[in-house]
């Protein structure tokens, strides 16, 4: 897997990853402390509202800005938006009232919304190469798992020695170094064959996706994670500290039995997608996660919770999480032209986090109002109706290169070249406006 490394583009935008997600996670400690501070008891109203906000940025900007970002120098870009990212991280330690929080928060993940995409959408560019690509996309998922293990403790340590006023400058040195880091390199950025409208240009990405069976199974399957993933993110604290009775440090262990089950797939996943098609082992995963929540749920209902068995579950919630979300940009990667991608990775982005803001406060409340078996159960029928889903839509037998015909089109036409049926890696796109039927 490490060595893409030694491509020198690759190994500055995966540095430049790092350190921005490590900023970002000293960001995210701070906020809460920050929050403790302006509104004590309301703490926990400011910190949902601060990630609702989160949320609600990532949805409804990342298609515009992938719209308006199209005919702009991608490196030039992506620069700009870290060197705002920084501009606003450095602002928060100076905050007196919540309603600035809440205003500089939508700014820095409005940024964010449109960084991510851009960022994701360059790698297949920077490594053409499917397997090389593949390891890119472990190594990126193996990243965000050791941030959320390596950004707690950083900022545990820092702590001791400085307020936590400090680790925003932690957060404005990340997003910097960020921007050092890509400014180094040169990056491609693909032209669009044809002027289109904004509104052309602002929905492509999302009409691309639904129009792709894989695309669609691909949403599904966000839902299944999702589902997964928010019972173990808003509810760990409650299992752990509510009804185990446990401390501060096993709630870290039991984050981190996720994290590791994540990471472990990481790792062992491109030997795996270089034998194993990407459908069965996403929807593996998928079904994993489901298994997982129904037996957790059995377990709790029949014999009570138990702290190893917990563990046990959210380190096989992680595997199959990883497994559902490591393949996804090869998904994205065959399914658009080059010059496509940054609007369909938006969508991606976009539609991936609209899942999110449904199972995040759905599992909360659930755990809340029922009770953990109650909120297993629900999330888990969740988590299997998009298994369901993703299996009916995306065909098993699903080939990059499709015969197809183009009756509508004139003979002289370049792209069939006089011939009406032909074969080639299909896509939507300008001359394909929907799926070819095998």
């Amino acid at each position: 897997m490490f060595e893409i490394l030694s491509d020198r583009t690759y190994r500055n935008l995966f540095a430049a990853q790092v350190v921005a997600l490590l900023g970002t996670g000293l960001a995210t400690v701070a906020l809460g402390l920050l929050a403790y501070d302006l509104a004590e008891d309301n703490a926990a109203m400011v910190l949902g509202t601060v990630f609702f906000i989160k949320m609600v940025a990532y949805v409804g900007i990342a298609p515009v800005a992938a719209a308006l970002a199209d005919r702009v120098n991608r490196r030039a870009l992506l620069v700009t938006l870290d060197l705002v990212r920084a501009g606003v991280a450095l602002c928060l330690p100076f905050v007196t009232e919540v309603w600035q929080v809440y205003v500089l928060i939508f700014l820095l993940q409005s940024a964010s919304a449109a960084f991510t995409p851009m960022f994701q959408a360059t790698i297949p560019d920077v490594l053409p190469e499917e397997a090389r690509y593949t390891r890119a996309l472990s190594l990126s998922r193996l990243a965000y798992d050791l941030e959320n293990i390596a950004s707690p403790t950083l900022a545990a340590v820092l702590l001791t020695m400085v307020s936590y006023n400090s680790l925003f400058l932690g957060t404005v040195v990340g997003f910097v170094g960020s921007a050092a880091l890509i400014i180094s390199v040169l990056l491609p950025s693909p032209k669009p064959a044809t002027r289109r409208g904004i509104y052309d240009r602002t929905t492509r990405g999302i009409r691309i996706y639904l129009a792709t069976p894989r695309l669609r199974g691909l949403l599904a399957l966000n839902v299944a994670a999702a589902s997964a993933g928010a019972m173990v993110l808003v509810n760990s604290v409650l299992l752990v500290r509510g009804t185990l009775g446990l401390n501060d440090s096993a709630l870290a262990w039991t984050i981190f039995a996720f994290g590791a089950g994540s990471m472990i797939a990481a790792l062992a996943l491109p030997r795996v997608l270089d034998r194993v098609a990407d459908r069965p082992v996403m929807v593996g995963g998928a079904l994993l996660m489901v298994a997982t929540l129904v037996t957790l749920a059995v377990t709790i209902a029949f014999a009570g919770l138990v702290w190893p068995i917990l563990l046990v579950a959210w380190l096989m919630i992680g595997l199959g999480f990883s497994a559902v979300q490591t393949p996804s940009g090869r998904l994205l990667r065959r399914s658009a032209q080059t010059e496509d991608r940054p609007a369909l990775f938006a969508a991606q982005f976009a539609l991936s986090h609209a899942c999110w803001l449904v199972t995040y406060p759905l599992s909360g409340w659930l755990m809340t109002q029922f009770g953990p078996v109650t909120a297993l159960i629900v999330l888990a029928v969740l988590a299997g109706g998009g298994v369901i889903f993703a299996l009916r839509v995306w065909p098993q037998n699903d080939p990059e290169i499709i015969e197809h015909s183009h009756d509508s089109l004139p003979l002289d036409h370049p792209h069939i070249h006089g011939t009406r049926r032909h074969a080639h890696a299909f896509v939507i796109d300008e001359n394909h406006a929907r799926w070819a039927s095998q």
